[in-house]
């Protein structure tokens, strides 16, 4: 199927008939978060990354200019790959596009960071099932108190992804994706959502809720979203995102990050 190959769903992506949240799609390849910023701001986000490597583990970073991914995805195009972008300018989400060909310029430096998408595979196949994929939605997402550590102009709160796990099974789940560093690794937190200042998971601040069962626990990982969140604070003229749960699609297997 075409949904099964990363090519094929960039193809579809680029063509506008693939307007959707992109979990599920390409099953066992790496999806990725993007950050596009002006060249003179790349040190002090490259800096901002490396000091908080969970919500912002580095995939792969392009030359100024350069819209081919080709470590990552070569032949693709950065620029109309993903299904859905954020434009923001100073600090402010001004539109959300999907080509972002009329921004670009020979000084757009792109990363790719790695996406919690990219271990959810691996927890269905242990048995772990994830109920935003069984009803078709988009992990919900939440802005923490957990604070990250500042670089440059960079600074601000983590966010989080919550998927609920059955409590015998919450073990498992860390087990597994403590395995993928490269894309979160680890959950930041497990249970009470208040001591990391969530207030309602009925009302996340990105992506959909989903219900928690009382066989369940919440179970937080680290997000590529968070630096969504930090340019609110630290505001640079321009800098374009994918839109929250719009990832970019990679030719790397998910097994190619795992150190097991």
């Amino acid at each position: 199927m075409a949904y099964d190959n990363p090519q094929k769903v960039r193809e579809l992506i680029r063509r506008g008939e693939l307007p959707r949240p992109t979990c599920g799609l390409a099953p066992g390849y790496t999806q990725a978060n993007l950050v596009i910023l002006p060249k003179e701001f790349t040190f002090d986000f490259f800096l901002f990354c490396q000091r908080n490597p969970k919500p912002c583990p580095i995939l792969e970073v392009l030359e100024p200019g350069q819209y081919e991914p080709v470590l990552t995805a070569p032949a693709a195009d950065i620029r109309v790959d993903a299904s859905l972008y954020r434009v923001y300018q100073d600090g402010e989400l001004v539109s959300e596009e999907r080509d972002i060909t009329g921004y670009w310029n020979t000084e757009m430096v792109t990363f790719l960071l790695g996406c919690s998408f990219t271990f959810e595979n691996a927890l269905i196949k242990a048995g772990i099932s994830l109920r935003h994929v069984e009803e078709g939605k988009n992990v919900a997402m939440y802005v923490t108190n957990i604070p990250t550590v500042p670089a440059g102009i960079f600074s601000g709160p983590m966010v989080v992804s919550m998927r609920p796990i059955p409590a015998a099974k919450v073990v498992r789940s860390v087990q597994i994706t403590s395995r993928f560093p490269m894309v979160h690794g680890a959950p930041v937190h497990i249970g009470d959502p208040e001591k990391i200042g969530i207030i309602d998971l009925a009302k996340p601040d990105y992506g959909d809720a989903v219900a928690t069962k009382d066989d369940e626990v919440p179970v937080f990982w680290a997000c590529g979203v968070t630096p969504q969140t930090v340019v609110l604070r630290s505001k640079p003229p321009l800098m374009i995102t994918h839109s929250p749960g719009h990832m970019f699609i990679t030719d790397l297997r998910d097994e190619d990050l795992s150190i097991l």
